[in-house]
């Protein structure tokens, strides 16, 4: 077995980073790889619950080996905390995954042959490169956002932003004459709602950048229909995306679950299955959104309004602060609601007729590879780039006007799920889409071939 690659995988702790990665760890094990699969103790039992606490199915048998190491942090500390979490990672993990390494070569005859570190733990590549073992990052956002980092010290000479990441006004930019222009409102690390943070993580950013030279891959999830501009501007970039999970294998739902940090509620389907085609109203906010008790209000009774089917993911988990109530005058009787969902599944249900989305980027691929118009309500980091991508670049999704007080009314959510749904040149230009990206991950597609290459390296 010695001529098999063991791929150490490393994401930062949070849903975004996980389920992506975890994917790619299942596509390098079909073609051969062992993958230990490295997160954080209190990622990683969330992701046993999540399962049943199914480890031996995960764990036994199974190329992916499931591993954890502490951040540092309490098990009451605010994970949320972005500064406090980075902190304690940056002074706690790296001694910790060496350890790591070092362990499972004495104990278990384990040789790690490569790190793929998430750009968050780019620290991980260091690491790599002190013990000789290859190193390859992993970027699981928008192309365009790295592009956008990688250009933060010229951004600083011509004035879009000052020396602390902050625009210095704002307007319209762009990075190469062929880069769509970019809003300095969509400035990802600005996007932090913690006051003072935005600071933090834009030097956190900056912090990042130099390891990036230590790998000698770079990844990304995306494709080159999607963002040829940013590619172009970064050649060493390689897109290998959609990272989309695979339902046709005979494998248990453990292992196509594997990555989630909560349970799934698969009754969704069968209800789905009931309703008719193009007809459903999906609304998801991922792991991290949170709406005051108005705006939850105000959601609610917006999907009402539009007198359509609608499934609501709305989390109701013991670190999910977010246990609204429904307001009284809500029936929901044309409605689901559940705790967490299949997504991928959900989005190729051919019962759903469009997205309520905060566009993540995960998210923003699982619509787009399904053909799905989006309605874009971002909420955090960046999010609001993905946003002006959908809406203005690609066409298609729409976002919502909020009013003077900040609200989105339920009145704006009727018009704007409305105004998408009858509009056959957006479903359209989704669909097409949709094939662009599906023909990336067929024999001789751009992101086949590409990890193709990535693999044959690690085999080397």
């Amino acid at each position: 077995m010695s001529d098999v690659p063991t791929v150490l995988v490393l994401p930062a702790p949070a849903q975004g980073h996980v389920n992506p990665m975890m994917i790619l760890s299942q596509r390098l094990v079909e073609y051969g790889c062992n993958i230990i699969f490295v997160t954080t103790e209190f990622i990683h039992n969330k992701v046993i619950t999540s399962m049943g606490n199914q480890e031996a199915d995960v764990t036994t048998g199974s190329r992916i080996k499931l591993v954890s190491i502490p951040d540092g942090l309490g098990p009451d500390a605010d994970r949320n905390n972005f500064r406090e979490l980075f902190d304690s990672i940056l002074n706690n993990m790296p001694a910790k995954l060496e350890k790591l390494i070092e362990e499972l070569r004495l104990k278990d005859g384990v040789i790690v042959s490569c790190i793929v570190a998430d750009f968050s733990m780019t620290w991980a590549l260091e690491i790599a490169s002190k013990i000789g073992i290859k190193g390859a990052l992993f970027h699981p956002f928008a192309a365009s956002l790295l592009a956008l980092n990688c250009s933060i010290p010229r951004l600083i000479d011509d004035g879009i932003i000052d020396s602390n990441g902050l625009p210095m006004t704002r307007k319209t930019f762009q990075l190469s004459p062929s880069f769509p222009a970019m809003d300095t409102d969509s400035i990802w690390w600005a996007k932090i709602f913690v006051p003072g943070s935005a600071n933090e993580v834009f030097n956190f950013v900056v912090h990042c950048m130099p390891h990036l030279e230590l790998a000698e891959w770079w990844l990304c999830h995306t494709t080159t229909d999607l963002e040829p501009e940013a590619l172009s501007y970064l050649p060493k970039l390689l897109p290998i995306g959609p990272l989309l999970r695979s339902y046709d294998h005979d494998e248990g739902v453990t292992e196509r679950s594997l990555g989630q940090l909560w349970k799934k509620d698969l009754s969704c389907i069968n209800w789905l299955d009931q309703q008719p085609h193009a007809s459903v109203i999906y609304v998801a906010f991922g792991s991290t959104t949170l709406f005051d008790n108005k705006q939850f209000t105000e959601l609610a009774l917006g999907l009402e309004l539009t007198n359509r089917p609608f499934l609501w993911v709305v989390r109701q988990d013991s670190d999910c602060n977010n246990k609204m109530p429904l307001p009284n005058e809500f029936k929901g009787n044309q409605g689901k609601i559940v705790k967490w969902a299949p997504q991928q599944k959900v989005l190729s249900h051919p019962a759903i007729a469009c997205f309520v989305s905060h566009c993540g980027w995960n998210s923003t691929i699982e619509g787009l590879s399904n053909g799905v118009p989006f309605l874009c309500w971002p909420y955090i980091v960046d999010q609001f780039f993905d946003k002006q991508y959908i809406c203005d670049v690609l066409k298609v999704g729409l976002g919502f006007d909020s009013d003077e007080n900040g609200l989105i009314s339920h009145e704006e959510i009727k018009d704007k799920v409305d105004k998408v749904l009858s509009d056959e040149n957006m479903r359209s230009r989704a669909h097409v889409l949709k094939e662009k990206l599906l023909n990336n991950l067929k024999d001789g597609g751009t992101s086949s071939e590409n990890l193709n290459k990535f693999i044959n390296w690690l085999k080397e």
